[in-house]
C-alpha cells in the first residue's frame, strides 16, 4: 500500500449541524475567532485531518486540509464492501467500510456506503453523522440525500428530512425513491422539465439555398 499526502477541499453545512457543537461556528459570535474555528472543526474532523485554512459564510464553511490516506486502498475496499452488500453480507462490508475510513478518513464512497448500512440496520445516530461526513467530503448526490432524508424520518426530524428529500429531488427529478419519500411527507414533487429534443429544434443557420437552374 502506498500513502499519499493529499489537499482537499470540504464543505460543512450549516444545516447539517444545528444544535451541536459544530453549529456554533455559524451561530455564536464569540465562535468566530480564528483559534475557536479552528479548535471546532480541528475537534470535529479528527487528529488525522490537518486543518489548513478556512471561510465561514452565513450557511456553510469552505475547509482546506490536508490528510495522509492510503487512497487506492480505501477505493478497492469500499468497492469490495459494496459488492457484499449486494450478496447480504451486512457484517463482513461493515468491517470492510470501516477499514477504508481509517485508511481515508474523508473517503466519501466508503461513509456513504456505511452511513447507509448503519441506517439499515437502524443505528440512526451513527448513520447520521457518517452520512453528513460523506456529504462534506464528496459531491452530493440524491441517492446520499435520499440516505438522509430517510434517516431523519425515522428520527422524527421532518423538517430536516423535508430538506434533504428536497434536495435530491433538485439533483434528479427522475428519482422514484426520492419523488416517493417527499409524497409520504405529503410534499407534492415539481412537474419535470424536460428539454426539448434536439432534432426537432430549429436550425440556428438558414440551409442554402439550391442553386437556380440556368436557362
Amino acid at each position: 500500500m502506498k500513502r499519499v499526502r493529499q489537499i482537499r477541499r470540504i464543505r460543512i453545512m450549516r444545516d447539517d449541524h444545528i444544535g451541536d457543537q459544530l453549529g456554533a461556528l455559524f451561530f455564536d459570535p464569540a465562535a468566530q475567532q480564528e483559534e475557536a474555528i479552528l479548535a471546532r472543526l480541528g475537534e470535529y474532523l479528527g487528529k488525522r485531518v490537518r486543518i489548513v485554512k478556512a471561510e465561514i459564510s452565513n450557511d456553510c464553511a469552505e475547509v482546506e486540509v490536508e490528510v495522509q490516506v492510503w487512497e487506492e486502498e480505501a477505493n478497492r475496499l469500499a468497492a469490495t464492501a459494496k459488492d457484499l452488500l449486494s450478496k447480504g453480507m451486512r457484517r463482513g462490508a461493515q468491517s470492510l467500510l470501516r477499514e477504508a475510513l481509517e485508511l481515508d478518513p474523508l473517503n466519501a464512497a466508503a461513509a456513504t456506503g456505511l452511513g447507509t448500512l448503519l441506517a439499515d440496520l437502524e443505528q440512526y445516530s451513527e448513520a447520521l453523522t457518517v452520512l453528513k461526513l460523506a456529504r462534506e467530503a464528496g459531491p452530493e448526490n440524491a441517492a446520499l440525500m435520499l440516505a438522509l432524508g430517510r434517516v431523519c424520518v425515522k428520527t422524527d426530524r421532518t423538517a430536516s428530512a423535508i430538506t434533504y428529500l428536497e434536495r435530491a429531488y433538485e439533483l434528479d427529478p427522475s428519482h422514484f425513491g426520492v419523488r416517493r419519500a417527499l409524497a409520504e411527507l405529503g410534499r407534492k414533487p415539481k412537474p419535470i422539465v424536460r428539454p426539448s429534443r434536439p432534432d426537432l429544434a430549429k436550425p440556428t443557420v438558414a440551409p442554402d439555398k439550391p442553386a437556380k437552374k440556368q436557362q
